[in-house]
């Protein structure tokens, strides 16, 4: 395996997915306590990426699945997602339910870990897609390799975070009501980003 090229693959993954370990961080405090929470975060952060992957490597080869106009509209999944989170930390709060929140009984599923991870990752769609149709079939290929082993290192790291004592202890009492902020934060920063609201009012 080319050592350049997974270099190049390992740095370019690290930069466009930065801000994924506090987002896995808030995923796996909110599953702490709730069995098979930490699989399915996993799951679905490897179901969103692999997402993304399947849209890059299918527009590297010229098939656009994913107009560039339809990108910014993908804001809408996080901030629906944070609106839902935030309805149900106010709704636990006035219903006088313990500050740990049963704000979501089962910990986040699979299927809204996916759709913040493509969502949060749709932007990259446009860096990775020139890297891979320059790189030639093998070349992708090793990018693609490098790219699922750090998604798995991501998922470590957002875990590790989430169970530090002082991390931990803060995440549980803030947690739930942090995630809200941050998932309307990442929804409204893609819309704003991506001219969303500058198309809808023109």
């Amino acid at each position: 395996m080319n050592a350049g090229i997974v270099g190049q693959a390992a740095a370019l993954f690290a930069v466009t997915n930065i801000d994924d370990i506090l987002i896995l961080a808030l995923f796996f405090a909110q599953g702490a306590g709730h069995r098979g929470a930490s699989a399915r975060i996993v799951a679905g952060q490897y179901l969103g990426f692999t997402a993304i992957l399947a849209v890059a490597v299918a527009a590297g080869f010229g098939a656009t699945f994913l107009p560039d106009s339809v990108i910014p509209y993908l804001g809408l999944l996080p901030l629906a997602l944070g609106l839902k989170a935030a309805w149900q930390a106010w709704k636990s709060r006035r219903d006088g339910e313990n500050e740990e929140g049963q704000v979501n009984s089962g910990g986040p599923g699979v299927l809204a870990v996916a759709a913040v991870t493509f969502a949060n990752g749709g932007d990259n769609i446009g860096v990775y897609v020139p890297v891979f149709a320059t790189a030639g079939t093998v070349g992708m290929i090793i990018y693609i390799v490098v790219f699922l082993v750090l998604v798995a290192v991501w998922c470590l790291a957002g875990r590790f975070f989430a169970t530090r004592p002082v991390i931990a202890k803060a995440l549980s009492r803030w947690g739930h009501l942090l995630l809200p902020v941050v998932l309307i934060g990442i929804g409204l920063l893609i819309l704003i980003e991506g001219g969303a609201f500058g198309r809808l009012w023109s």
